[in-house]
C-alpha cells in the first residue's frame, strides 16, 4: 500500500473510526518499512515490506488514534 492510497482513502471518507464511526480525518508518520538494503559495486537496491501510519480520528469529542502497519484493513469500499 502506498502513501497515495492512504491519502485518497482519507480524502474520500473510506476509513471509519472504530470508536465513533465517523470518517477518520487525518494521519501522520507514514513510513515504508525496509526489508533489506543491498549496496554493491555500482548497484544498489532497497526492498520494502509494507508501511506504517498513525491514523487520527480528528472528529469532535473523539480521541481515537492508532499506529498500525495494517491500516489497509480499515479502508471500507
Amino acid at each position: 500500500m502506498s502513501l497515495s492510497t492512504i491519502k485518497n482513502a482519507i480524502e474520500n471518507g473510506k476509513i471509519p473510526c472504530p470508536t465513533c464511526q465517523k470518517p477518520v480525518k487525518s494521519f501522520e508518520k507514514f513510513v515504508e518499512m525496509t526489508e533489506s538494503v543491498w549496496d554493491g559495486a555500482g548497484d544498489s537496491a532497497l526492498e520494502t515490506k509494507g508501511s506504517k501510519v498513525t491514523l487520527i480520528c480528528g472528529n469532535e469529542s473523539c480521541a481515537w488514534k492508532e499506529r498500525t502497519e495494517y491500516w489497509d484493513q480499515y479502508i471500507k469500499n
